[in-house]
Order: C-alpha cells, then sequence, then structure tokens
C-alpha cells in the first residue's frame, strides 16, 4: 500500500496583495495545466484585523438589497456572482489592505510521485513571485506540521 503524505510551503507577502494574487493565479495555471488539482492545493492566509470583519457584514447586505429591488431574475444572477468567489469582490482588497497576506501550499503526492514531488517543491520558491515571499517547506516530521496542518484545514 503506498504511503501519501503532504508537504507544507508557506509564503509570507508581508501587505503585497498584488504579488499574491500574481503568485495564486500563477499555482492556478500550474493546477490547470498540469492536471494538479488534488495534488498542489493553496490557501490565502490574511491577518484579520476590524475593518475587514466591519466590512463583511455590510458588503454581504448589498446583494439583498438589490435582489429585493430587481426582482426573482436579479436575484438569481447575484447569487451566481457571489457563490463562485466564496465572498464578495469589495470586500478582498479592503482585507489584505489593512494586514498581512500569506499563501499556504500543500503538495500532495503519492510515494511513486517522488520525482513530480521533488520537481514541485525546487520549482514553485524559485519562480518569480514567490521568491521574494520568505519560502519556508514545512515537511511532515517537522514541529511545525500538526499546527500547520490544522491552519490549512480551518483556512476557508
Amino acid at each position: 500500500m503506498a504511503h501519501d503524505y503532504s508537504i507544507y510551503i508557506r509564503f509570507d507577502f508581508g501587505t503585497d496583495e498584488e504579488k499574491a494574487q500574481q503568485a495564486r493565479h500563477k499555482l492556478d495555471g500550474w493546477r490547470q495545466a498540469f492536471r494538479l488539482d488534488k495534488r498542489v492545493q493553496y490557501k490565502v492566509d490574511r491577518e484579520e484585523s476590524a475593518a475587514e470583519t466591519i466590512s463583511k457584514p455590510a458588503a454581504a447586505e448589498k446583494p439583498s438589497h438589490a435582489e429585493k429591488s430587481k426582482g426573482p431574475s436579479a436575484a438569481k444572477g447575484a447569487s451566481k456572482t457571489t457563490s463562485k468567489s466564496g465572498e464578495p469582490a469589495e470586500t478582498k482588497p479592503e482585507a489584505a489592505a489593512n494586514g498581512k497576506v500569506g499563501l499556504l501550499v500543500r503538495l500532495y503526492f503519492s510515494s511513486h510521485e517522488k520525482l513530480s514531488e521533488q520537481r514541485w517543491l525546487a520549482r514553485i520558491p524559485s519562480e518569480e513571485p514567490f521568491k521574494s515571499a520568505l519560502p519556508k517547506v514545512i515537511y511532515q516530521g517537522d514541529a511545525d506540521f500538526e499546527s500547520t496542518n490544522n491552519q490549512f484545514e480551518t483556512l476557508s
């Protein structure tokens, strides 16, 4: 039986939202081009701030007012646009402007894919948007692995 395990790469972009979005876009391109859906996963880690928690409820109320005034056909269209990204587009730039932005990448290759794992482990931190983000590789036996794994599971 093959033993699957994961490796995490943590990137800290500071307050540079643009670099984090470039990195996210590059990972999306690789995942699609090389069919790495379950093997390379990532989650954006934004530092929580007071402005972010205030702006989320206000932005969530805006579509509901628009739905009531435009009728049932507009309600269907409005719900489709917000469900794709998971949160309204207005809150994303505000959240990053007030705190640090990090990217947590999980590499999950099976034991017979060791060569692919090594190549992606070397490639991702060496590419341009990731170079300046202070990459930290966390292996399964490391002390930080459990806390990083829990953090990855709790991020949305």
